[in-house]
């Protein structure tokens, strides 16, 4: 403690980063003079969902046919492990992995974006219509591959990228049909309602008029699988989310502002329309990267959103939180369907079982909230 001049209080010595213990697990770290809140739950549910993350996936590339144990996965996959396991291990088993744990943690980033935007816990990629969008591209490519021009152009890009240009389409005309003078919340719901019937119908034509062989192969997509995920899937996917997880992650600040409504959003300073459009497109590049890879599987981005809320406290889902929980998901769900029930089942109908009765009481709720 050292004195100031005559007249003055003594002057203290700088508040070094001393950390203050604020309410709800919070703490406050001021260094100079700049000072953040670090929310611990915030940091933990993360980090606790990654290495769960990480002990799912070496459980799920162990088991098959050829049984490997978890030391010798972890070994294996920094290259400490023999011959055969490296060849079952990172060419046969990894890849399906990898490919499940992306898509998992871009739907999860993708729903809680649109559920913060739109300030709605309905709103998802699956109930805006964007993965039925995809499903209208990929059942397309499919079924009416030579029949139509269209056909015959959707089928010379492949699925994956007939899924992709669908989901873009799809997005793109929600965007343009919720936009009056910037996107309201409700008005994105109502018009996602309205697209995801628009593209039931159309599959449903297609496949009531499809061959049986094409409608049986169109029927295992629209499900939403991970069979058969090879590198070649993963590496686009991979690199898809190195440009859009950083950017999504850093509309957070955004997406802050925007929770508490359009006035106050612009009262803060925040240009509203600009922002409105980059978090609705980044959301749905994330979707559409992750259906081209894997199909729709459907009702992460609706659940896993809403259970990082639940786990990380706050005002809205933490987006890292709720990537790293839909990774866990759409893993843990494809190691259950292969290892744990009788017949191996599509991923995306166990998510479905999971999903359809929480969006239900979702529903339910809603109703005795309104009464």
């Amino acid at each position: 403690m050292s004195a100031g001049p005559v007249g003055t209080a003594p002057v203290s010595a700088p508040a070094l980063e001393r950390p203050v213990t604020g309410p709800r697990g919070r703490t406050a770290v001021r260094v100079g003079p700049v000072s953040v809140v670090l929310r611990w739950r915030h940091l933990l549910v993360p980090l606790v969902a990654l290495v769960v993350l990480v002990l799912v996936s070496a459980v799920s590339i162990g088991r098959g046919d050829y049984p490997i144990g978890i030391p010798d996965v972890l070994r294996t996959v920094v290259g400490l492990g023999d011959g055969p396991q490296e060849f079952i291990v990172l060419r046969l088993r990894a890849p399906r992995v990898v490919v499940g744990l992306l898509v998992g943690l871009a739907l999860g980033v993708a729903g809680a974006v649109f559920q913060t935007f739109a300030r709605n816990p309905l709103a998802a990629p699956d109930t805006l219509g964007i993965t039925m969008g995809a499903s209208v591209g990929a059942v397309a490519a499919i079924v009416l591959s030579g029949g139509t021009s269209a056909g015959a152009l959707l089928g010379g890009l492949g699925i994956p990228l007939a899924a992709l240009l669908g989901a873009l389409v799809t997005g793109l005309l929600l965007f343009l049909l919720a936009w009056r003078a910037g996107v309201d919340g409700y008005r994105l719901v109502l018009v996602g309602i309205a697209l995801w019937s628009m593209g039931a119908a159309l599959v449903d034509w297609m496949l009531t008029n499809a061959e049986i062989y094409d409608a049986a192969s169109a029927y295992v997509w629209i499900t939403g699988s991970l069979n058969a995920r090879t590198w070649d899937q993963a590496v686009p996917l991979a690199v898809a989310l190195a440009v859009l997880l950083p950017l999504a992650l850093a509309t957070g600040r955004a997406l802050s502002v925007m929770q508490f409504g359009d006035d106050t959003a612009r009262g803060l300073g925040l240009r509203l329309a600009g922002a409105q459009a980059a978090v609705v497109l980044l959301a749905v590049g994330l979707t559409a990267a992750a259906v081209a890879a894997a199909g729709p599987i459907t009702f992460v981005a609706l659940v896993v959103p809403q259970i990082a809320v639940r786990l990380a406290g706050g005002s809205r889902p933490p987006l890292l939180a709720s990537g790293l929980l839909g990774a866990v998901l759409v893993v843990t769900a494809d190691l259950v369907t292969r290892t744990v029930l009788p017949t191996a089942l599509p991923v995306g109908i166990l998510t479905a079982v999971i999903g359809a009765p929480y969006l239900l009481w979702l529903l339910v709720r809603g109703r005795r909230q309104l009464t």
